[in-house]
């Protein structure tokens, strides 16, 4: 049984063997169709137009980009302070926002396209944009880091559109920061310019409550014939003088009386009578007039510089003429095969 199943081994390795012989025979056809093959795989390297990519990092700003973003926040403002993380959200945001990629497209990659295909449906343009600009997070552990790539036969140009979308998203993001901010300032000055209008319509009334205090106890001084202050020696004196107010207002006499409440009545303005409007006033006109000049605020960083890519990321010419010769030994090893079986069919030796 052994002996049997050695044989039949051996059968086959001489079957194998003769194989390889009869390959050897044909080596002619087999060479000629790998360098055909290998040849038309060159061609194509050769012919087929290089794609070129190029790549920019971005990463979130730092704190002194965004400083002036916190001018008037913070502290008793009731404004919550800004952070690089609050930012570099907004950004990022935009970022990957389909307006963003709306907005590129209409503006760069449209009028592009369309001189050189022509008339096409806008919404194959837009997909097929997709493969040429690329947006990644460059780390899932270290959000706000992305990478955005342009893949295009123009080496210059790729970089260019690289650092425009770059640019756009920055624009837009540092245009809505912006916006944000003043909205909140605004608010603030409203709020500022209510509580000021309170607290002047409060000090009208003390001022009316005041007069009309004044006007009661010059009845009651002029009833009694109180024309001044009564003159009391020692310390008594200071105790009372101390509490001429409220019921005792009448003893400092019709004189004095009258002329608070001619002056009080003659008072054009009550704001330097009442507490903390200066500050207030100051806090108003600061609020209202905030602009923050957008050439010191960055929303984001450039990691690393763009320049135009010299080495095209496709094709791969060394891969492709390595799998046309491997491809053309093979068709032609099955061609030399083909030829042997068929003359071995109409009886010619090979």
């Amino acid at each position: 049984m052994s002996s049997d199943r050695e044989r039949v081994i051996r059968d086959d390795e001489i079957d194998l063997v003769e194989l390889m012989a009869r390959l050897w025979r044909h080596r002619l056809l087999v060479l000629v169709t790998t360098l055909l093959v290998g040849a038309v795989a060159v061609a194509y390297s050769m012919l087929v137009t290089p794609i070129y990519e190029a790549k920019v990092f971005v990463q979130p700003p730092t704190q002194n980009d965004i400083a002036h973003l916190n001018y008037g926040r913070g502290g008793s403002s009731g404004l919550m302070m800004l952070s690089v993380k609050d930012i570099a959200g907004v950004y990022s945001r935009v970022l990957q926002s389909e307006s963003l990629r709306r907005e590129f497209f209409e503006s760069n990659y449209l009028p592009w396209l369309a001189q050189r295909e022509g008339r096409r449906s806008q919404d194959d343009l837009y997909n097929q944009m997709s493969k040429v600009l690329v947006l990644e997070l460059v780390n899932p552990e270290s959000p706000g880091r992305y990478s955005v790539a342009v893949k295009l036969s123009d080496p210059h140009l790729a970089a260019q559109w690289a650092m425009r979308y770059v640019q756009m998203a920055g624009e837009r993001a540092k245009s809505e920061v912006l916006k944000d901010v003043k909205a909140d300032a605004m608010v603030k000055a409203n709020n500022l310019e209510r509580q000021i209008a309170l607290a002047r319509e409060t000090g009208a009334h003390k001022r009316e409550d005041r007069i009309a205090q004044l006007k009661e106890a010059l009845i009651i001084a002029k009833s009694i014939g109180l024309v001044r202050p009564p003159i009391i020696s020692g310390d008594i004196a200071k105790e009372l003088s101390a509490n001429m107010d409220g019921a005792l207002t009448y003893m400092r006499g019709s004189e004095a009386l009258e002329a608070e409440i001619n002056n009080l009545e003659r008072r054009s303005s009550d704001d330097p009578f009442i507490s903390k409007l200066r500050e207030q006033q100051a806090d108003f006109e600061f609020y209202q007039s905030l602009a923050i000049d957008p050439a010191t605020v960055e929303v984001y960083r450039q990691d690393g510089g763009v320049e135009s890519p010299d080495m095209p990321v496709s094709p791969k010419k060394a891969l492709i003429i390595l799998l046309g010769v491997l491809v053309g030994l093979f068709l032609g090893m099955i061609l030399a095969l083909l030829k042997y079986v068929w003359l071995s069919n109409r009886g010619v030796r090979s």
